[in-house]
């Protein structure tokens, strides 16, 4: 059984790695809703350290800074995040720890693009303690959580979601560089930018396209386009 407790300070994350203790990472920038899955955390399995976020940059500098964390609960919708680019990214920092997506949204496109963006599970926000309980058992088995109005074998959304399983296959640094390729900017400044070699630059520019399955960097563009859930701006936040 996973146990938390909540902490406050950057700082803690650091201090419960060094203790030997895990910890756990909530992100969401809606303080009353942060503060109800710190209190279902402890609830649930008291005795671990909690550490919350309420932008992705934020949590993720949090990641950075100490051993990674043992669970991450992150909000979809997210002010600097785009589609499921934030959920990538954080599973991406994670190194492997499992991350549950918390979200108002339930529609099945968005819960199986979710899934195929690496979340172990995905628990809507008006879910009961006995849920979200549930969705932390099934992952500590090896198992995947999903809510009961999920409808299995939806092939709508297929295509965006076989650019998130590509997309998902990328390494950190990899996924860096897909973003400024986004923003057009050209190796050269993409070395700058980074403070690495031009060389390494275009070696991790073609592992990209190979990991995409695409022969030039606009296609990878539009692969990562893909991945952007244009409905959530039209859905209720969370």
């Amino acid at each position: 059984m996973l146990h938390f407790m909540s902490v406050d300070m950057r700082s803690d994350a650091a201090e419960a790695s060094m203790a030997g203790k895990g910890w756990a990472l909530v992100v969401d920038d809606h303080p009353l809703f942060c503060e109800a899955l710190e209190m279902t955390l402890r609830s649930v399995s008291p005795g671990w350290s909690i550490v919350t976020a309420s932008t992705l940059q934020e949590g993720l500098d949090r990641m950075n800074e100490t051993d990674p964390p043992s669970l991450v609960v992150l909000d979809l919708n997210l002010p600097d995040v785009t589609g499921f680019d934030g959920l990538i990214r954080a599973r991406q920092a994670a190194q492997g720890a499992p991350v549950i997506v918390v979200s108002s949204m339930t529609d099945n496109k968005i819960v199986s693009g979710a899934l195929k963006a690496g979340a172990s599970g995905y628990v809507p926000k008006h879910s009961r303690r006995a849920v979200f309980k549930a969705a932390l058992e099934a992952i500590e088995t090896g198992g995947t959580y999903l809510p009961d109005t999920f409808l299995d074998g939806e092939e709508a959304g297929q295509t965006s979601g076989d650019a998130l399983g590509r997309l998902a296959t990328l390494t950190p640094q990899q996924g860096r560089i897909l973003d400024l390729i986004c923003d057009g900017m050209l190796n050269k400044q993409i070395a700058y930018e980074l403070s690495i070699a031009e060389t390494t630059v275009k070696a991790h520019v073609t592992a990209i396209m190979r990991k995409l399955g695409v022969r030039s960097r606009t296609q990878a563009v539009l692969v990562a386009q893909e991945a952007h859930f244009s409905s959530v701006s039209a859905q209720p936040e969370g």
